[in-house]
């Protein structure tokens, strides 16, 4: 592969660097300075999100038909350096890059029709409906039960881990539909609308985040809830070969970039002097590991622009976006801990409702706060998805034949 940037692609660069100034604006990046996540609240979200709409650049992996950029492997990589280089907010993946191709691969015309062109504009919000009390990571092991009544099925159950699901318009659920004699059997995709009859979201309140707004999972029940037949996605029974196309494209992307900038936030962190005179990033145990995650961030990035350059000749993520999944998990938990020593005793935690009855602000400097919250919660990155685990067995069957 040619990794040569053409002059068409220095001009592209310099457009997108001309869009994220005038468009991650102060707010936004005061604002994401204290995520834990990489996410705003709603409304943050939406402005970035809305832009990125209007200038076009939502979906840079749909295909053009449906409103995708049309851009080179090359200027995907570019937008998402860049973006990933200034900070700006990750984009909610559960319309634009989970449900969205799913429509596109298996959805009816009028599916397409409904809901693919309110994703692209980020005007409903979607959430996934895939773990279950219970089931762990076997994801085939879920229960939730799908009836079929007639005109109508009727849903009863519930859903967890569900990440912003007080937000959302809608979700997409794997539902059981049939007892089979192999767990996959019998599962189905179907849409529901949040604002149903019988369905209650209820927070699930962790201590991992150090300003407001940032309130992240939940647990969603299901009470005798009515939906339309209109809202099975594809064939019924046939929901695990969807959801397994759908985490090809959860699982593959791009984390190189991202990881780049979190190695550089470490090593500014480490630079600074403590109380003692000493730089951390000084001592050659910490600079080895600092520097031997750069090279293996390096080597994962190589991995992904094959697999970008794939995904441009119109082929779909296969068995690689399992090992770029455990790769990027991996890593972010390994930066996640030398974050947590560059930072010393400013990253121990705290639960937020006991600093807001402190006068006193909270010691350290300002970007110390979310340290410590990012470590805990990036320690599910390796369990979402599909586990780690899981990954390993996959590739294992599909690409060594084990």
């Amino acid at each position: 592969m040619d990794l040569a940037f053409s002059k068409d692609d220095l001009a592209f660069r310099e457009e997108v660097r001309r869009f994220i100034d005038e468009n991650f604006d102060a707010e936004m990046r005061a604002k994401l300075a204290q995520s834990k996540n990489g996410y705003l609240d709603k409304d943050g979200q939406l402005k970035w999100q809305r832009a990125l709409y209007k200038r076009g650049w939502a979906a840079p992996n749909w295909p053009v038909e449906y409103g995708g950029t049309g851009w080179t492997p090359s200027q995907k990589y570019i937008f998402e350096s860049e973006t990933a280089a200034a900070g700006t907010p990750l984009v909610s993946p559960m319309g634009l890059k989970m449900v969205a191709p799913v429509l596109m691969a298996f959805g009816s015309d009028a599916q397409k029709k409904k809901y693919l062109p309110p994703v692209l504009a980020s005007e409903v919000w979607w959430c996934q409906g895939y773990s279950e009390p219970g089931s762990g990571s076997d994801l085939a092991s879920l229960q939730m039960r799908c009836e079929d009544k007639g005109d109508h099925y009727l849903l009863n159950g519930s859903k967890i881990w569900t990440t912003h699901a007080q937000w959302a318009d809608w979700m997409f659920n794997l539902v059981r539909t049939k007892q089979g004699s192999k767990p996959q059997e019998g599962i189905s995709f179907i849409l529901v609308d949040m604002r149903t009859p019988g369905i209650k979201v209820e927070a699930i309140v962790t201590t991992d985040y150090p300003m407001p707004g940032q309130q992240e999972i939940n647990q969603v029940f299901y009470d005798d809830v009515k939906v339309s037949k209109e809202n099975l996605v594809g064939t019924e029974n046939e929901g695990w070969t969807y959801a397994k196309y759908l985490l090809e494209f959860e699982r593959g992307n791009a984390g190189a970039p991202g990881l780049k900038r979190a190695i550089g936030k470490v090593r500014k962190m480490a630079s600074q002097t403590d109380a003692s005179g000493v730089k951390l990033i000084d001592d050659p145990s910490f600079r080895a590991r600092l520097d031997d995650l750069a090279i293996q961030v390096s080597a994962m990035e190589f991995t992904e622009l094959r697999i970008f350059a794939s995904l441009s000749a119109g082929q779909r993520p296969g068995p690689e976006s399992s090992m770029i999944k455990c790769r990027n998990t991996d890593l972010q938990q390994e930066i996640s801990e030398l974050s947590v020593e560059a930072i010393g005793y400013y990253a121990m935690p705290f639960v937020r409702d006991t600093w807001a009855n402190v006068n006193e602000p909270r010691p350290g400097p300002d970007y110390a706060a979310p340290v410590a919250p990012y470590y805990f919660n990036i320690r599910k990155a390796s369990i979402y998805a599909g586990s780690n685990e899981i990954q390993r067995n996959i590739m294992a069957k599909a690409v060594l034949g084990l």
